[in-house]
Formats: C-alpha cells, sequence, structure tokens
C-alpha cells in the first residue's frame, strides 16, 4: 500500500509547534530568573543590620511558606489553570522585591521573602505540568528533558546576565536600580505566561487520554495525586531522588555572596564570584540531554565527584575555589533536570502538577532542614565549613546509586 501524501502536513506541523512551545517557555525561564537583586540580595540584608542568623531566619520563612502553599498551588494548577499560576507567580514576586528597596527592614524583608516564595510555589509543578502534557499532545514527550534542561540553562542564563549587570547598576543607581530592574522582569514574565498554550487533558487509570469532559475538584486531584505516590514503587522513588537532589545546593546557593565575601571579595565583586558558579549551573542545564542516559553507576560518580568539589572549593580560602564550587554546581543542576525528568516520566494519572509539587513540598522540607542548621552553625562554623559538611549527603546519595546499580546489575 503506497504511502500517503495526507499526513505529511501534520508530521510537518509538530516540529513548528513544538518549536513555538519551546520558545515560550524558554522566554518565561529566563525572564523568571533575570532578577537584579537576586546575587545582592543577602548583602542587602546584611547592610541594612541583619546577622547571619537572622539571614538564616529569613530563609526559613520561605521555606515555610514553601510548606504551606507548594501543595495547595499544585491542587489548583490541576483543578484550574497551570497557565494562570505561571501568570500570578511573578506578579506576586514583583511586590516583594518592590517592598525591599522602598521599605527596607527585617518585617519587609520577611514580607517580601512570603511574596516571592508564594510566587515560586504557584509557578513549581505548574510550569513541568504544563510543558510535559503540552509536548505529550503534540507527540513529542521524548523532548522533554532537552526542553527542561535548555530552560535551566536559560533561567542560569538570566541569572548570568543579571549578576554580570547588578554590578555596573549598583554603582549607578544603588539597591533602588537594582529593584526597580527585578519588577520590571517579573512583569515582563507574566506578560510572557500568557502567551503559552494549554490543553487540559484527564486520564484514566489506565493512563490513555481524554478531553476532559467533566469538572475537576480540588480534593479529587489531591486524592488522585497522593493515591499516585503511594501506589508506584518507581513514583516514590523518582521522587524521593528528586527532593534529594535538588534541596541541598538550591540552599546552598543562597549562601554563594556570603562566602565570597568570606573569602575577601568587595561586594561590588560578589556579583562577578556568584556569576561563575552560575556558569557551571547553566551548563549543568545544557549537559542534562545527554546525561539521561547515564547508568546509576555513572550517575553516582558524577555525584561524589561534585560533593568533593564543593567541599574543596569552599575549604579554599582563596577566590579561585568558586572554579571548584562552578563544576560541582554544574552536576547538581545536571543530576537535578534528569531527576525531575524521570519523575515526570512515572505519571500517569491526572493529577501531574499535584505529584510535582509534592516533590517540591519535599524539597522546601529538606531545604527549611539546610537553612536550620546552617543558621545555626553559623555562629560556630565560617561559610566554607559549613558549604563543605553539606557535601556529605551527595556522597550518601552517590552511594545509593551504587548500590541500586549493582542490585539491577545482579
Amino acid at each position: 500500500m503506497p504511502l500517503s501524501r495526507a499526513p505529511m502536513p501534520a508530521r510537518a506541523s509538530v516540529p513548528c509547534e513544538v518549536r513555538r512551545l519551546e520558545r515560550r517557555l524558554l522566554a518565561y525561564a529566563g525572564l523568571d530568573d533575570f532578577i537584579l537583586l537576586y546575587p545582592v540580595y543577602a548583602v542587602l540584608f546584611t547592610d541594612h543590620g541583619l546577622s547571619t542568623a537572622e539571614i538564616s531566619s529569613l530563609f526559613v520563612i520561605t521555606s515555610l511558606t514553601g510548606l504551606l502553599v507548594e501543595v495547595p498551588s499544585g491542587v489548583w494548577a490541576d483543578t484550574v489553570s497551570r497557565r494562570r499560576m505561571l501568570v500570578i507567580g511573578p506578579a506576586l514576586a514583583s511586590l516583594g522585591f518592590a517592598l525591599w528597596v522602598a521599605l527596607p527592614g527585617y518585617a519587609s524583608f520577611a514580607l517580601g521573602m512570603v511574596l516571592w516564595a508564594g510566587g515560586g510555589a504557584l509557578r513549581s509543578g505548574s510550569m513541568e505540568a504544563l510543558a510535559y502534557e503540552e509536548l505529550e499532545r503534540l507527540g513529542a514527550e521524548q523532548r522533554y528533558v532537552r526542553l527542561m534542561g535548555r530552560a535551566a540553562a536559560a533561567s542560569t542564563t538570566a541569572t548570568a546576565l543579571a549578576t554580570a549587570a547588578a554590578g555596573p547598576l549598583f554603582a549607578w543607581g544603588g539597591y533602588s536600580a537594582l529593584g526597580a530592574a527585578s519588577v520590571l522582569a517579573c512583569v515582563l514574565c507574566s506578560a510572557a505566561a500568557l502567551t503559552l498554550p494549554e490543553h487540559r487533558r484527564s486520564r484514566t487509570a489506565a493512563g490513555e487520554t481524554a478531553h476532559l469532559s467533566e469538572p475537576r475538584t480540588a480534593r479529587s486531584m489531591l486524592r488522585s495525586g497522593l493515591a499516585e505516590v503511594r501506589a508506584g514503587r518507581g513514583v516514590r522513588y523518582a521522587l524521593l531522588m528528586s527532593v534529594l537532589l535538588t534541596s541541598i545546593w538550591g540552599a546552598l546557593e543562597e549562601y554563594v555572596p556570603l562566602l565570597a565575601a568570606e573569602m575577601g571579595a568587595a561586594t561590588r565583586d560578589i556579583p562577578w564570584f556568584v556569576l561563575i558558579v552560575w556558569v557551571g549551573v547553566t551548563l549543568g542545564g545544557l549537559l542534562a540531554e545527554r546525561a539521561e542516559q547515564l547508568s546509576r553507576r555513572v550517575m553516582g560518580g558524577l555525584l561524589a565527584l561534585g560533593a568533593l568539589l564543593l567541599a574543596m572549593g569552599a575549604l579554599a580560602g582563596a577566590l579561585w575555589g568558586f572554579l571548584a564550587l562552578a563544576v560541582a554546581f554544574l552536576v547538581f543542576q545536571l543530576a537535578d533536570v534528569v531527576a525531575d525528568a524521570r519523575l515526570q516520566g512515572t505519571i500517569t494519572g491526572p493529577s501531574r502538577a499535584t505529584v510535582t509539587s509534592l516533590a517540591g513540598w519535599g524539597t522546601s522540607c529538606t531545604t527549611l532542614i539546610v537553612y536550620g542548621v546552617y543558621g545555626t552553625a553559623s555562629g560556630q562554623l565560617a561559610h566554607g565549613p559549613l558549604f563543605a559538611f553539606f557535601a556529605v549527603p551527595y556522597l550518601a546519595v552517590a552511594a545509593v546509586l551504587a548500590r541500586r546499580a549493582v542490585q539491577y546489575e545482579g
């Protein structure tokens, strides 16, 4: 039977739709992290009289906000609209940044952290769920790792560009100029979210899809998400690995500017040392697609190497140690993207954003522990030894991966 010419236009149109979706998501990811206050906001807190313990308490407030909002936001996204969450999230963050520079002080910093964390919780899970199911609709779900890796790279590139611009802009207009630029980026990010497509679909228990024909309720979405995590061993393992790989380095990055200051960097030069680390994070996102096929044994080896480089760079006592930190963060970002992709691949039910938000909730819990330990120990230890201490959990994860590799090979 000769090949029909009729399907050819449909097949040709899919890559165009996929590329359009990717461009919009990459624009959103980039604008979401083009925050010029980011590389110096810990220093902003210090300049207004906050101690390391008080700064850590703000990070704790951030984590607590995530704990409270993360899962409800995922349920809301599955029930109402994932795109709507992506619009509201940056808008909340913009209010927080404006508050920081307009009324600097502990109370304003705390409220700003709540708004920033709340906006982040609204985006968490929503972007991944929307991206995966839109790609799935187009028959291109295999491009998810590539897209998320590039989205991570777009985010870190935007962070790097914001970091590079922060120094000169700070010299020109101080914290007020950095705050205005950050608010503008958030507004543009919300506008970019409005251009994203969203085709809601429901799934049967067998994983087959059908157009949504009955209303979703928050209770049914939460019940479905929890049931999938309880029933699926693969989902639980993927969720746990995503939590462990994401939370520790995600918490440590908040202290990178303080580590640079401890090593002797002037305030105006701190963004450049933060930039070195973010170059590594960017490369990690770009390399994630290739890393998806790595065995557990190889991934475990990479994590062990990242842990050793983290400790070595932090204990170097000199600014060249940031090169080692950059490679360590490259490994952690790469593993982070791969873990998220493997989690998405295990989800078969309708509550994708809910399950992803459960992972985000676990990440917030673990991050809260890291902040608490870091803040408590900061009275006795410098930033370098504290960074080195948190390399130990990555060695433990590497050992678990190696053990599972032996079990599978056996």
